[in-house]
């Protein structure tokens, strides 16, 4: 199915390209969460009627992702979860902490945002934590997880 796109979409495209995705895709996610509408006539000529409305919204996501990402600069947060003797934590430290810890202290960050490739911490130390705040925009932190 072709489609135009309505926002960047990573490992897709940008803002007005016109690409060719798999009917699923295009039907269950790209065009119910409004990133892209289906590559008709009419579609074309209402997109070009509004892109430079939708340029000037996709840059001011661009820039209040920026002004997130120097809130973020050389963080480092600290979250303390009951550990056992051998430094290992029981439970573990996930994406929905991390989230809730950077709110109690004024940044609001949705726990989507914050990218944990290695899973979950389940042990003491300091950890690198990608927090991708755009599409073009990431911001590294330190979490320091320490025993209760």
């Amino acid at each position: 199915m072709q489609v135009i796109l309505m926002e960047k979409v990573v490992n897709l495209g940008s803002l007005g390209d016109v690409v060719k995705v798999k009917d699923g895709y295009a039907r269950n996610y790209l065009i119910p969460q409004g990133k892209a509408k289906r590559a008709t006539a009419a579609n074309l000529k209402h997109f070009e009627e509004r892109r430079a409305e939708l340029e000037k919204i996709q840059a001011d996501a661009h820039a209040a992702a920026l002004a997130r990402a120097d809130q973020l600069a050389d963080l480092t947060l600290v979250v303390t979860q009951k550990a056992g003797m051998d430094g290992r934590l029981f439970g573990s430290v996930t994406n929905i902490d991390i989230a809730e810890a950077l709110s109690s202290q004024g940044i609001s960050v949705s726990k989507a945002e914050v990218r944990m490739p290695e899973g979950p911490i389940k042990s003491i130390g300091e950890f690198q934590v990608t927090i991708a705040l755009h599409t073009d925009v990431t911001s590294e932190i330190t979490v320091a997880v320490q025993p209760e």
